[in-house]
């Protein structure tokens, strides 16, 4: 029986893979839908003519004419609200869409009882109370994308499903981004172009500088927590974050780890690759007949683990102590960063500041509990306007998309 997907940020990096991981088993899985901003359709235009979905969904409104005409005879949705239409679309939505922005993406796939293949940590990590009663939905399932996290979800089949919980501890992999081994007094002047070469993995820009400051590790400690961490989700194992360790592995060939109460560690080992963990969650709970990152054992000659410089990179700290005051402080951090990331790309900023905006928004959230996704986007909205003002840009940011 054919799986049918819907892919919702399909010109990003992880839509391209996973058209390439649909294309790897023919007749196994069927496009029926892709979501992209707009901004790029010459290569939407292309996917279509690969794909030949169904539907497609322009977030950005003024890109809209400009997609019926390039596109006759598709089905078009235009904003917010055509590209979270995808969620109820197929058997499983693949949110790919980078930033915030994923949100009601998230929330349109679990209230239409869908399977959501997640690779937009951050609407887990903004949302999770909200997001936690969205997985409720009879039907709903959530597997996700991440490297790391996917391989916990691997990791914690091993776990005795009829018992208790045995598991001690999860542990996510970091490969330290391009500045390991620095010092803060080495970081002080490093570049653009410094922060977007990354030695293992290739990324969009904003993802790939979250790796350099390791932002995006703290990011996963809080998503992992969601996903795993409480007894609300699925694979729940009741541990909280002192459970949640981080450990930097250059050779990014262990994904992540999970330690059970007798000591054993059971690993999700491959070559870095993100088709694995896409080719996982469109499968499950099959596996994939493809065998993406497959190591060869006769050349992989190392291992090499060392704990986080937390001095160096003290955006590891500030999301754990996010995660641990919980609410909507996970939301301000989110947003504080997207901000100065965004600031640090366009030259307004240096990389070293990214922590100290964070921090200082951080200091002054507004505490309190989201009752529903208006409650996130209006935490997400004042956060912004926070990190801009201690930025000194004086227009504000756009809304999520």
């Amino acid at each position: 029986m054919t799986t049918t997907v819907a892919l919702a940020g399909s010109t990003g990096s992880i839509g391209t893979q996973t058209i390439e991981v649909v294309a790897a088993e023919p007749g196994r899985y069927e496009i029926t839908a892709l979501g992209a901003t707009g901004r790029n359709l010459d290569q939407l235009a292309e996917q279509v003519e690969a794909v030949r979905p169904k539907v497609v969904a322009i977030a950005d409104e003024s890109r809209v004419a400009a997609a019926r005409e390039r596109l006759p005879g598709v089905e078009i949705r235009s904003g917010t609200d055509g590209l979270a239409s995808l969620g109820a679309e197929a058997d499983v939505c693949v949110n790919g869409v980078v930033g915030f922005a994923g949100l009601r993406v998230t929330l349109a796939t679990l209230l239409a009882g869908k399977r959501l293949a997640l690779a937009n940590k951050e609407s887990l990590i903004a949302g999770g109370p909200v997001v936690q009663r969205a997985r409720r939905t009879p039907g709903a399932e959530l597997v996700p994308v991440d490297s790391e996290h996917g391989a916990l979800h691997q990791c914690l089949r091993s776990r005795d499903e009829t018992g208790p919980s045995r598991v001690a501890a999860l542990v996510l992999t970091a490969s330290g981004g391009p500045f390991r081994g620095r010092s803060a007094a080495d970081l002080a002047e490093v570049t653009i172009d410094d922060a977007l070469a990354h030695p293992t993995w290739s990324m969009g820009p904003k993802i790939t500088v979250d790796s350099s400051t390791l932002m995006n590790k703290g990011l996963e400690v809080i998503e992992a927590h969601e996903l795993f961490g409480t007894p609300a989700g699925e694979h729940g194992v009741g541990i909280g974050f002192d459970e949640i360790d981080v450990v930097v592995h250059p050779q990014s060939v262990v994904h992540s780890m999970v330690t059970y109460t007798d000591g054993s560690t059971i690993a999700q080992l491959s070559m870095p690759t993100m088709c694995l963990p896409i080719g996982y969650a469109l499968a499950w709970p099959d596996r994939s007949a493809a065998p993406f990152g497959a190591i060869d054992w006769a050349t992989l000659s190392r291992l090499d683990f060392e704990p986080p410089d937390l001095g160096a990179f003290p955006c590891l700290g500030l999301a754990y102590a996010a995660g641990r005051a919980g609410g909507v402080a996970p939301a301000w951090l989110n947003a504080a960063n997207e901000e100065a990331v965004g600031a640090f790309l366009d030259g307004h900023i240096a990389w070293a500041d990214i922590a100290a905006i964070c921090a200082t928004v951080l200091d002054h959230h507004e505490a309190g509990v989201p009752a529903d996704v208006d409650d996130v986007i209006d935490a997400d909205r004042m956060a912004r306007l926070a990190a801009r003002s201690v930025m000194g840009l004086a227009s504000p940011a756009a809304g999520p998309a």
